[in-house]
């Protein structure tokens, strides 16, 4: 575990495990972080970042200034686990949509988001609304579940997942897809759309998490009948062109 992750393999795993809800977020985010350069003083929001630890984790790692941003978990919660970890000054928790941010045009170095963008990042008018935010050469980084194909239509999914696919699976997307979603609005430039070096454990370690859990856990049942490697843990990063991000009338859609 050291080899793969030797930063977040420092951390206490009962703490991390409690506060991730759902994937272990710290190994999601190193996976993310290898690849993505972060420097001292650079501003970093950390979209839907749950429990904050993610933003205690660049913090401490990397010296950035991180905006802890989720509309679910009170920014009170967050801040007193920001205080236990002694980075009330690096961390600022906010509560607030992933569509209605309180934040000046090109105010952030990096923008990430772990284990959530999905949930909101598939409309097609988002990824112009959360570019304005970047400056130009600003990072985008997402960690996620995805598909290793499309699936073009219901008779296309797979039987493992046909129960399930309309209520958790509908918006799960291919690298490939996403790279192409990206890239055709000219404000990313992708450097990167690929499945995780470290899928194969992260996904061992999910299944085995909710193996003596009392009620069934969607994705981890998903996990265990997957016989082909059809779910996977991918990470997608690109840069901020220097193209202007026109949006329409986009608030008044939701």
């Amino acid at each position: 575990m050291k080899k793969l992750f030797p930063r977040s393999s420092q951390y206490d795993p009962d703490w991390v495990q409690r506060n991730s809800m759902g994937e272990n977020v710290l190994y999601n985010l190193e996976s993310l972080t290898d690849v993505i350069e972060l420097k001292p003083g650079m501003r970093v929001l950390d979209l839907a970042c749950g429990k904050a630890i993610s933003s205690v984790f660049l913090a401490k790692e990397f010296g950035v200034e991180v905006w802890a941003v989720d509309n679910a978990v009170p920014p009170t919660e967050n801040l007193d686990r920001i205080r236990e970890q002694g980075c009330e000054k690096h961390v600022f928790p906010l509560r607030a949509d992933a569509r209605e941010l309180p934040f000046a045009d090109e105010y952030f170095d990096a923008v990430i988001c772990i284990d959530s963008y999905m949930y909101f990042g598939t409309d097609d008018k988002y990824l112009a609304y959360i570019s304005r935010f970047l400056k130009e050469g600003g990072i985008l980084g997402i960690v996620d579940v995805s598909f290793s194909r499309e699936i073009e239509s219901f008779g296309d999914i797979p039987k493992f997942l046909k129960q399930d696919y309309s209520n958790y699976w509908y918006f799960v997307h291919s690298p490939q897809w996403w790279r192409r979603f990206w890239e055709k609005t000219g404000l990313i430039e992708v450097e990167r759309a690929e499945i995780l070096p470290q899928n194969e454990f992260l996904k061992a370690e999910y299944v085995k998490y909710y193996e003596s859990a009392d009620e069934k856990e969607p994705f981890a049942e998903a996990l265990k009948n997957d016989t082909d490697n059809f779910i996977n843990m991918f990470r997608l990063v690109g840069k901020r062109t220097r193209k202007e991000a026109f949006l329409q009338d986009y608030k008044e859609e939701f």
